[in-house]
């Protein structure tokens, strides 16, 4: 397993709940986080309400330090601001968690993207950048309750570079009962990103937090 120890993460749009989520299980386990905004003072009161060390500042300057950038940002935002933060990400891995998603009164149903998934949008956008897809099935809900120790889940990681596709891997098993398992290229990511529409139907149904396990592996 990679060491990501020595690692520092960097979360854009982190005061959402997924990145105020992700950012408390990383810094739990030790790892410096900083969460990113367009605001920077209300990045500061997002890192302060998280505790556990972490710090907030503007999304650029997030970008420029942090090892690791989890992209978590909304889907409308998406191209506009990674392609904004170009020079910043190059050479470094971006983990793209974001989930193209509408909903109407029948529920959540996956929006078409014209690269073919918000992953392939960043890669896109960042060619200078490792972008790798992972961490969207991950329940906000649960990452961020002091009562859950342990989340019962696997993170699907997809990518077309070995080193960052393990590292993300490493990356979520720091979270307690989590697994990274390596779920293709990023041209596989689509339905990956679309299958969080089904997830939030079976959640809405069951009244759940449902995540994946993939069995024999």
């Amino acid at each position: 397993m990679t060491d990501v120890s020595g690692l520092s993460i960097g979360i854009l749009g982190g005061t959402g709940d997924q990145g105020k989520g992700l950012a408390r299980r990383f810094a739990l386990a030790g790892l410096q986080v900083i969460i990113g905004s367009r605001d920077a003072g209300r990045a500061r009161q997002a890192a302060d309400s998280i505790g556990n060390g972490v710090r907030g500042a503007a999304n650029a300057d997030v970008a420029a330090e942090a090892d690791v950038v989890i992209v978590a940002v909304p889907y409308d935002g998406h191209k506009a601001l990674l392609e904004s933060l170009r020079p910043e990400l190059a050479g470094k891995i971006v983990v793209d968690c974001v989930n193209p998603l509408g909903f109407d009164k029948q529920g959540a149903y996956a929006l078409p993207v014209e690269e073919g998934s918000a992953a392939q949008q960043a890669a896109a956008a960042l060619p200078d950048s490792r972008v790798v897809a992972a961490f969207h099935h991950v329940s906000a809900v649960l990452l961020l309750d002091e009562n859950v120790a342990k989340v019962d889940l696997d993170v699907l990681v997809l990518g077309e570079d070995r080193e960052a596709t393990d590292t993300v891997q490493a990356l979520a098993a720091v979270i307690p009962g989590v697994r990274g398992v390596y779920g293709g290229r990023l041209r596989n990511a689509g339905q990956v990103e679309a299958f969080t529409a089904n997830l939030i139907s079976i959640n809405r149904r069951y009244k759940a937090h449902a995540g994946l396990r993939v069995t024999d592996v």
